[in-house]
């Protein structure tokens, strides 16, 4: 069994990577946001995730104001290490709007359907 480093995987110019969090219970899909080698790293070894904010630019540990925490349950890559799957425990709503999951804007038949809070 190989040790992981975070540094193997793919990430684009600006050295980021997609980071899809689902819900390890039900499988729901709860967001998505972007990690670099670093915030691979702390998720990791803390077990705490933590992305890189690309407007902030700078770590951000979900849940660290809210209390809305992920706490991880196992990571993932896909086959091209060009995106990561994380399933989590997740605390309180994931998306910033108070939403489970930040997926709740649904098309159907051609017509937009808001499913959030």
């Amino acid at each position: 069994m190989a040790v992981f480093d975070p540094k193997t995987l793919n990430y684009d110019d600006m050295g980021l990577i997609p980071a899809i969090a689902q819900c390890a219970e039900t499988g729901e899909v709860l967001m998505m946001a972007w990690m670099n080698a670093e915030a691979v790293a702390e998720t990791l070894s803390s077990g705490w995730v933590t992305y890189w904010s690309r407007s902030r630019q700078q770590f951000w540990k979900k849940g660290e104001t809210s209390g809305h925490r992920q706490s991880l349950k196992e990571f993932r890559y896909d086959c091209d290490q060009d995106c990561i799957l994380m399933q989590v425990e997740q605390i309180g709503p994931a998306c910033h709007t108070g939403a489970r999951s930040c997926f709740y804007t649904v098309v159907r038949d051609g017509e937009v359907i808001d499913e959030g809070i």
